[in-house]
């Protein structure tokens, strides 16, 4: 950073001291009623939002010294100043500075951006772009104004998971020279004592949620300091997730602050929506597509590849084995009168569970209690296979016996798995089918000695046509795999390192957990952005990832994207489409087997078409709009745009920081 630039914000820095302000405020209701089943519920919520939000304003505005009526926006904020007009002072706001707001022009101008950061800048704003298209850029801004504006308020950036947290850090600074000498990021391994110091010396932090309430708890935290809220990947906002806690907690320590919503999707339906909108006390919203006319001359092109792929013959005698055992299974709730569907392979989790929960709330006449808990286990055992069988269509054999044989993650946190073997080996066939399956597919067989999914033969082909293709071009090119599960990477990394070094994969996961009783092996935060530097500088060229890679990290030019299987939830969908198509057009392609799971592609297809339907001049949504919001500018002063080209230096490496 140049001279020149440290004196500004040592000006700044320097500025006055303000007063905490002292602005009681309710949290707005986070309850079950937020998913808005009935028009009634929308009354009651909107009642109380408009309830809470008018005592608030009733109390902030005894800052106001006096003022005569003038044209103002619907925030507040006055759109013309008069001579009639006395100041208003907001505790710790800069008159000096706030008569402007900065924007960079090292980069050419995109008119979009510009127009959301100035709503960003006056309203709480949930910002809806598609990736690569700069909603981190627009942070950027934001922050550094709010820095100006209030030189000793603090200013945060949350972000899910800590590479996250790490990559921004840098790219914040790359936009808009946040002074690194002002910045912290916060992470568990730092001590309680270490993290109050910071909060006490520092004013940008970059951190995740689950540390801001854990902070928060501690009193360890100067609440009323906020000024400005960043939040990415919004569309987790929902129930009680950690972002919903923060924002809560803030306005019950009386912090009177902006939020910035940052999201691709900000809801996988409108009931999500608009509890992300509550949740954040959202008042405007700025939404984008790639069919926006101000976007389409930025947005690079996506092509989308159905590939539908026969189950073949190994797979179908497994699956029509395990219909025969799990049929035993599912025949003890069908007698007891609680199950009726007849079509065991047409069951799922969800099913069993709607038809578990009705069993408890009414269960059949004259059903003996003492039976309650047999009844629980078999739908418990029920669930577990029908798990076991989705492994098996849509993953392959190897996930699906790694699963019933109770040695891997697969199981995404189910337990009980001792009771299933037991179960399961009192059934006809169990006990032979799992034999034959071990010779083949189990610990002592070599990963790749045996293909367990047809889908993998068909990826492998896709890949190695593609880098043949651009070596023959003499151009570089990198790929990403996405799969749910940890088998299935395994497998997809053993397949592809037979071409080496054509194609280089490497494997990319979360952190280590515990299913089942066994432990595995998973990847540090140093190691996730290790892998990260090392796919972007060229070590690797294909990168085969689980959920952990699918939100927010800049990974650099991906040509193309297949994801191995079919998630139900547009919103994963957008993210895993996000990693590609961001500096140059890309190439998606969609592995899936024939029936079930092809059925779910094409729901999640019309789910996500439907998306931006919901927000996009839909009145119900809007009503659910912060009516009055903090107000964070002085009513008196309008300020205006000055652009800029920021003076920034290189960022330096971790070592000299």
């Amino acid at each position: 950073m140049s001279k020149k630039q440290q004196t500004l914000f040592q000006s700044w820095q320097n500025g006055p001291k303000p007063t905490d302000p002292n602005l009681p405020r309710k949290a707005i209701p986070n309850k079950d009623s937020a998913t808005l089943d009935s028009d009634e519920d929308d009354d009651l919520l909107r009642q109380a939002l408009e309830e809470s939000l008018r005592e608030y304003e009733s109390n902030n505005n005894k800052n106001v010294v006096s003022s005569k009526s003038s044209a103002s926006s619907t925030s507040g904020y006055s759109t013309e100043t008069t001579a009639a007009t006395l100041e208003e002072h907001l505790p710790g706001f800069d008159m000096g500075a706030g008569d402007t707001w900065f924007y960079p022009t090292n980069k050419p101008v995109r008119k979009y951006q510009r127009d959301i950061v100035e709503t960003c800048l006056f309203h709480n704003t949930l910002v809806t772009l598609p990736t690569g298209l700069g909603k981190t850029f627009i942070a950027a801004v934001v922050m550094y104004n709010f820095f100006r504006w209030y030189p000793r308020g603090k200013i945060i950036f949350m972000a899910p998971t800590k590479p996250l947290v790490a990559q921004q850090i840098q790219a914040c600074y790359e936009i808009m020279g946040l002074p690194l000498d002002s910045t912290s990021e916060m992470t568990g391994a730092m001590s309680p004592a270490d993290r109050k110091t910071q909060w006490r010396e520092k004013r940008v932090f970059f951190l995740t949620p689950q540390i801001l309430t854990n902070d928060i708890s501690r009193a360890a935290f100067p609440a009323s300091e906020i000024k400005c809220l960043v939040l990415d990947e919004a569309h987790k906002a929902l129930g009680n997730y950690a972002y919903v806690q923060v924002v809560q907690e803030l306005c019950n320590h009386g912090a009177v602050f902006r939020i910035l919503a940052l999201s691709a999707t900000p809801g996988s339906d409108l009931k999500a929506i608009q509890q992300v909108i509550v949740n954040l006390r959202i008042a405007k919203l700025e939404v984008r597509n790639e069919e926006s006319p101000d976007i389409v001359p930025y947005a690079h092109a996506r092509t989308m590849d159905k590939v539908v792929v026969p189950l073949g013959p190994e797979i179908t005698q497994v699956r029509d084995t395990f219909l025969n055992i799990f049929s035993v299974c599912a025949r003890r709730l069908m007698e007891s009168g609680v199950l009726f569907s007849k079509d065991i392979g047409s069951l799922t989790k969800y099913m069993l569970l709607q038809t578990r929960d009705k069993f408890r709330q009414n269960p059949p006449d004259n059903f003996p209690r003492s039976r309650s808990g047999i009844m629980e286990g078999d739908f418990a055992l029920c669930i577990t296979l029908t798990h076991a069988l989705e492994l098996l269509l849509q993953h392959g054999i190897r996930g699906f016996y790694n699963f019933l044989a109770g040695k891997t993650d697969a199981a995404d946190g189910e337990t009980g798995h001792n009771r299933t073997r037991t179960e399961l080996g009192k059934v006809t066939g169990f006990i032979e089918m799992m034999s034959d399956l071990k010779s083949k597919f189990g610990n002592d067989c070599q990963i790749g000695s045996a293909v367990s999914h047809p889908k993998l033969t068909r990826l492998k082909e896709i890949v190695l046509e593609h880098f043949q293709k651009a070596e023959k071009e003499g151009r570089p090119t990198r790929v990403m795999i996405f799969s749910q599960y940890r088998d299935s990477v395994n497998e997809i990394v053993a397949l592809l390192e037979e071409y080496a070094p054509l194609i280089k994969a490497m494997s990319f996961v979360g952190h280590g957990n515990s299913s089942g009783g066994v432990k595995t092996k998973g990847f540090t935060q140093a190691d996730q952005i290790r892998i990260i530097k090392q796919f972007s500088e060229g070590d690797y060229n294909t990168l085969v990832a689980t959920c952990v890679g699918e939100e927010g990290l800049d990974i650099g030019d991906v040509d193309m994207i297949i994801c191995y299987d079919v998630h139900k939830s547009p919103v994963r969908l957008v993210q895993r489409c996000g990693r590609t198509g961001r500096q140059r057009d890309g190439r998606i392609v969609m592995l899936m087997t024939e029936g079930k799971e092809e059925h779910t592609y094409n729901q999640c297809m019309s789910q996500k078409k439907n998306l931006l339907k919901n927000i996009v001049g839909n009145p119900k949504l809007k009503e659910f709009l912060l009516k009055q919001e903090p107000r964070l500018i002085p009513r008196h002063l309008s300020p205006r745009c000055h652009e800029m080209p920021m003076h920034i230096a290189a960022f330096p490496p971790p070592t000299s920081r």
